[in-house]
């Protein structure tokens, strides 16, 4: 919804409509190739350049209206952001370079990967502002993100095994798998094909259109259009052999899953039409798209990810009519992704700045849909829960800021862009998107707010129905600015110190407060005070509200808030209490019976609440007498004034207490969340009381009279979970007596026992609902009884055995082994047991009951394992490595981060490892080497270019171990010099393009010439020819080496009509844009396999190689593209696929539905030895990427003097040395650094290797 008249600036043309052609996909090889046509209106008469954003895949053509060639440069700064920096180890530094790098390719910005060169024929058109198509023809291979692909490691065919790839990622990944311009700020329509096997089905945005079958029905097309302009992000797609099945209540919405799944699929989507029908009527508006799409799927990126007219969803999310647990987290989930297609897709943020906009409106509306479906308890349970998120992180890490334009944090990282993000705060932004708006709906109405976002959908409606034009679709774009302007013309209110308070500053305001009661003025004096001096804390200014519950009734009080300290004096409506007991009016107008013998004679007040519909950010630091806690904990109906009695009676072990926990622990009328806390927190009290506690422990009384056998109480009833009050309680009071300890501060043996007896006792023939959940609670409770171990050693260094075990850690222990031998015969949905039972032996190795050992922990984290196995494996590894600090370990972890195929478990184990670090800055440690500096700057520097979430996650771990600043571990530098990390021209970051090479593109065909003549006079007999333009045209016997992933980048291509997967920026000098048809290049003879590091001047064996001219249009048949999927298309498996090490049962259903088997896992030589010490967490000392810093210095003195003289001597020399040949620079690089440059050998580039 930008404003009417305003124009893009910083792009000088407009995107109407865009192809994307699929033409192959081949799953075993992890590839697929296709083009993309963009149809581009020009909004300026001198358009010469257009950039668009590519990133990892290889581009083999463009051309303009399939009729002339365009030339084009590559320049990607995020593939190394400190680019040859041998020094600079600090945050602040990086964080610097790596937003100038993502400004530098920022679509916003006017930038792009690709920078395309319109040919001089086309000026007249563009000076006539016709439109025009831009082709360009690529492939993608083995990608590192963007899109993912599942190939289970299994004899047979791909589709038998349930392979399948779909899009996963997150803002602005869709330059990750296809050229596109990724940004929100350009929609356009949309025309997919997608060419596919035929034993799979394609599933993207928009309307399915037609499938077309191949003559021998081997493949088939699936042709999609959707008409609705749209942002390339919002472009997403799943291909696999899924099973479909239309949705009976709304035939528009289609579900599809992975094989065997339909029946749970069937239940777990069952209500969606209820969500449909409720943002509709809510919104007074249609669903914008005539279509929608589930997708349901393997390794999910996350849980939910929100395409136009479809979402990529976990295959966890799915359950069965016997899970009560998932049934709320998944609904939520799936309301929320319905959500997202009004506010996310069909509207979208206009920039990063404005996406606290779709954010927060969307989760507004899944929560209303919550607040409707599963009660205004659960509605303001979850407000409760995002607004401690939201404070924690505030608190702890530092402020959130909605709207970065105005603001900058002081964050270890910049919060300016999408990429740069930590990804724990991106948590906490959502969570303070919805509060914010929920905020906004407590200021204005909740009436006026559903009628401001009617307004924007109905101006959404109308816009996308239009046709192209500079400002036509501006309405599908939603920015704060448009957005205030709306609110302003709906509801005649400024919200504009809103917004500045709440969205352009970051923080919660932070009071403490406490009253006394004045008899003689019967006033309440009440003092807040406002912490300013603490982490996230924000000074506000602005109206609060203060409910007083007195005898005669609640009455609520609105003062202004102006100072850090402020005085208020309230005049009490009632006088003090006569009688004992007497009936009190509630907030909700309900009069109860109260015992008013524990409160202060003198006092008419109850209790008192600040904020108490949390109209603010705001943590309230409350001071009030133990009994007005117990009151609003028993009489208060609202269930955030619960908690927050519950969390301060916490501090008040008294009888009183005890007996107040107990009622609510008893009441049935009470929400079953608060009676859980209560539950926790009266085993907290007992603890405290433990020298006055009379009675038997805890809760047991409360328990066998809840739960128990009529004639036994001591014995479990069968299982019956149809209260489902009940079944959480069955399962939250057993934990909460495991926390209970005697004077002797272990677990007191008659709540052992009892634990002991629901494992023996537990019977669940009878229930309808599975006990999965409840069996892995009570292996949950029973390690929380676990004490640590006291034993004599009769040796040093003797650890436990099982003849000096305690005789419960035995039956614990016995109780384990048995749970996890039945999972592995019976498992249970989502081995919830398995995952309690690692967490149990994990615990007991802690206490010392059991010999640390990691390799059990390492076997059930392998790959092929079921996600939330490996999980609980990586907790306990990570756990493993804090307490024992051995290299090794850490080794082990590091190396699971950089290569294992879930991306997921990637992003959880360096999430771990920032949240129970091995140590922390300023600790001494084994693990504190400059080996592990090294291994973590590498990561978030280059390996993870093509992943923000986990190169960010790298820079979290980083700053958790060694702060903003240098290691303190790393030697200090001789030569150490200071950079200002404000001068743009900063030659160790180039992340801005140089000025000489957008001049490239200007020069004159006669430089072209002179350059041609120059290199035909330095040719050498022992030249060979090669074709540097046509990258595809490669001779039959020669085939490009595949590097390892972790030593290696991927090939370089040496043209500017072709683009290499990663090419850094600068390898483009102004000589080589002068280059002539036929380039002379220096090329090693060796391999890949084994890369030699060597001096340039001692490079042997080279070749000369000759160029040919490519094609011109993507249909010929000449061309290498066409060759290339001639041969993709005939694909077959020449190599056998090596020997998995793991042997793994894939039936996705057994992960899912109750009572089938489980995918078993069997270790077949897994183990790797780890290496000695952790000096081998690097790669050995003379690797190419460790010797390229002892050249580092020189090859930048060296193109430094060259750029000086470079305008001298443009076409001078030239070719008159081999070492001043046109492509030195690239030769240079490629020995200087194996990470930036990859080396030139005689091997020619061809496409993905495909066999015929």
């Amino acid at each position: 919804m930008k404003k009417e008249g305003k124009t893009d600036v910083s792009r000088p043309y407009k995107l109407a409509h865009q192809t994307l052609c699929i033409r192959a996909i081949n799953l075993e090889k992890k590839s697929l190739i296709g083009y993309v046509e963009l149809v581009i209106h020009p909004l300026r008469q001198d358009l010469k350049r257009v950039k668009i954003n590519s990133k990892q895949c290889r581009i083999y053509h463009v051309s303009i209206n399939d009729q002339y060639e365009a030339k084009f440069l590559y320049n990607d700064p995020t593939l190394e952001i400190c680019q040859g920096d041998a020094k600079q180890r600090n945050l602040d530094y990086f964080q610097h370079c790596h937003f100038s790098a993502m400004s530098a390719v920022d679509p916003d910005n006017g930038n792009g990967e690709i920078t395309v060169r319109l040919p001089p024929e086309m000026y007249l058109n563009i000076a006539e502002l016709r439109p025009f198509r831009l082709c360009i023809e690529f492939s993608l291979e083995n990608p590192k993100g963007g899109l993912h692909f599942v190939v289970p490691d299994l004899p047979g065919p791909a589709h038998e095994n349930a392979a399948h790839v779909f899009t996963a990622g997150l803002n602005n990944c869709s330059r990750l798998w296809f050229p596109c311009l990724d940004t929100y700020s350009e929609p356009c329509t949309w025309k997919i094909e997608v060419t596919v096997d035929n034993e799979l089905t394609a599933v993207t945005c928009g309307d399915l259109i037609e499938v077309i079958s191949t003559p021998d029905k081997k493949r088939k097309t699936f042709h999609y259009f959707l008409s609705i302009p749209t942002s390339a992000p919002n472009i997403g797609m799943a291909v696999g052999p899924f099973e479909i099945h239309v949705d009976p209540n709304m035939h528009e919405v289609t579900h599809f899953c992975l094989p065997h799944l339909t029946e749970i699929l069937k239940h777990t989507t069952n209500y969606i039409h209820q969500a449909f029908e409720f943002y509709e009527e809510l919104l007074s508006s249609r669903y914008p798209y005539t279509c929608y799409k589930h997708v349901f799927v393997d390794e999910a990126y996350v849980e939910s990810t929100s395409y136009a007219t479809m979402s990529v969803l976990s295959t966890n999310l799915l359950h069965s009519n016997r899970i009560i647990d998932q049934t709320i987290s998944t609904r939520t989930v799936l309301a929320e992704a319905v959500a997202k297609q009004f506010f996310g897709t069909f509207i979208a943020m206009q920039t990063w700045s404005d996406a606290w906009l779709p954010m927060g409106i969307s989760g507004y509306l899944c929560g209303l849909f919550i607040k409707k479906t599963f009660g205004n308890n659960e509605y303001r349970f979850r407000i409760s829960n995002y607004l401690k998120d939201v404070q924690d992180y505030e608190n702890r890490v530092g402020g959130i800021v909605l709207d970065p334009t105005k603001r900058d944090s002081n964050h270890h990282f910049s919060i300016k862009s999408p990429h740069t993000v930590s990804p724990r705060y991106m948590e906490a932004f959502r969570s303070k998107c919805f509060l914010v708006m929920r905020m906004l709906e407590q200021r204005i109405g909740e009436q006026l707010l559903i009628q401001v976002v009617n307004k924007l959908v109905a101006l959404a409606t109308t816009g996308a129905s239009q046709k192209v034009g500079a400002n036509t679709w501006g309405n599908l774009l939603l920015s704060t600015s448009s957005f205030l302007k709306i609110i302003s013309t709906v509801t005649g209110k400024d919200i504009s110190p809103f917004l500045e308070l709440w969205v352009s500053q970051s923080g919660c305001a932070r009071f403490f407060g406490n009253f006394v009661f004045n008899r003689k003025r019967n006033v309440v004096e009440l003092e807040l005070k406002q912490d300013l001096g603490a982490k996230g804390a924000l000074k506000y200014v602005g109206p609060l509200t203060v409910t007083i519950q007195e005898l005669d009734g609640s009455f609520n009080h609105n003062f202004k808030i102006e100072e850090n300290k402020t005085k208020f004096d309230i005049t009490c409506h009632s006088k003090c209490r006569r009688n004992k007991k007497k009936k009190i009016p509630l907030m909700t107008g309900e009069e109860v019976d109260m015992d008013l013998s524990a409160m202060d004679a003198d006092s008419p007040v109850l209790w008192l609440r600040v904020d108490p519909d949390m109209n603010l950010l705001s943590h309230v630091t409350w001071e009030q007498p133990d009994y007005m806690w117990q009151y609003q904990l028993r009489y208060e109906r609202d269930i955030v004034a619960q908690r927050e009695a519950i969390r301060a009676l916490e501090n008040y072990p008294t009888a009183g207490t005890r007996r107040a926990l107990t009622d609510i622990l008893e009441d049935d009328h009470c929400f079953y969340r608060i009676r859980m806390e209560a539950a926790h927190c009266l085993a907290k009290v007992a603890n405290s009381m433990v020298g006055v506690w009379a009675g038997p422990p805890a809760m047991m009384t409360i328990f066998r009279k809840m739960f128990g056998s009529h004639s036994c109480p001591a014995i479990i009833r069968q299982n019956n979970f149809s209260n489902f009050q009940n079944y959480f309680l069955l399962k939250t009071i057993p934990n909460a007596m495991a926390l209970l300890r005697n004077i002797h501060t272990i677990c007191p043996p008659e709540v052992f026992k009892f634990i002991m007896e629901l494992f023996k006792y537990n019977d669940n023939s009878r229930n309808k609902f599975s006990d999965n959940y409840y069996r892995a609670a009570l292996v949950e409770a029973v390690s929380k009884t676990v004490t640590p171990a006291i034993t004599l050693m009769s040796t040093p260094g003797q650890g436990p055995t099982a003849d000096n075990l305690s005789a419960e850690t035995k039956q614990i222990l016995e109780e384990i082994t048995r749970y996890l031998n039945l999972e592995k015969l019976l498992p249970c949905y989502r081995h919830t047991v398995t995952v309690s039972c690692l967490s149990a032996i994990r615990t007991l190795q802690k206490f010392g009951h059991l010999p640390s050992e990691v390799e059990f922990f390492k076997s059930y984290a392998q790959h092929g394992v079921f996600r939330d196995i490996r999980l609980a494996a990586i907790d306990a590894i990570v756990d493993f490595i804090k307490t024992e600090s051995r290299p090794e370990d850490m080794y082990w972890i590091l190396n699971l981060v950089e290569t294992d195929p879930d991306l997921y478990v990637r992003h959880y184990a360096l999430q771990q490892l920032v949240l129970n670090p091995p140590f922390r800055r300023m600790e001494t440690s084994a693990l504190h080497t400059e080996g592990l500096v090294e291994r973590l700057w590498k990561m978030m520097n280059c390996t993870f270019s093509y992943d923000s979430r986990l190169r960010c996650d790298a820079a979290d771990v980083y700053f958790t171990l060694y702060g903003r600043t240098r290691p303190s571990c790393l030697p200090i530098p001789d030569n150490m010099v200071v950079l200002s990390l404000k001068d743009r021209k900063n030659k160790m970051n180039p992340a801005y393009v140089p000025d000489e090479m957008e001049e490239m593109f200007d020069d004159e065909e006669e430089d072209e010439e002179v350059g041609m003549e120059e290199g035909e006079s330095s040719q050498v007999d022992t030249e060979a020819d090669i074709d540097v333009t046509d990258i595809g045209g490669e001779e039959p016997s020669l085939k490009r080496k595949s590097p390892p992933p972790t030593e290696l980048p991927p090939p370089l291509v040496l043209s500017i009509g072709s683009v290499p997967e990663t090419c850094p920026l600068g390898i483009f000098n102004e000589d080589s844009a002068s280059q002539s048809k036929r380039l002379k290049l220096k090329m090693e003879s060796e391999t890949l396999e084994e890369p030699q590091v060597t001096e340039p001047s001692k490079a042997s064996g080279t070749q000369e190689v000759t160029v040919t001219k490519t094609p011109v249009t993507p249909s010929s048949a000449t061309s290498a593209y066409a060759a290339e999927f001639l041969k993709f298309v005939g694909v077959k498996q020449e190599h056998p696929a090596p020997e998995p090490q793991l042997s793994v049962t894939m039936d996705t259903s057994s992960r899912l539905s109750e009572g089938s088997s489980s995918p078993t896992t069997t270790a077949m030589g897994s183990e790797s030895s780890a290496p000695l010490s952790f000096a081998g967490l690097l790669p050995s000392s003379t690797s190419a990427t460790d010797m390229s810093s002892a050249t580092d210095s020189k090859a930048h003195k060296a193109k430094k003097k060259k750029k000086k003289n470079k305008h001298k001597h443009k076409h001078k020399h030239k070719h008159d040395r081999p070492d001043k040949d046109p492509l030195g620079r690239i030769r240079e690089g490629s020995f200087n650094s194996s990470e930036n440059s990859p080396s030139v050998t005689q091997t020619t580039l061809s496409s993905p290797e495909f066999e015929i």
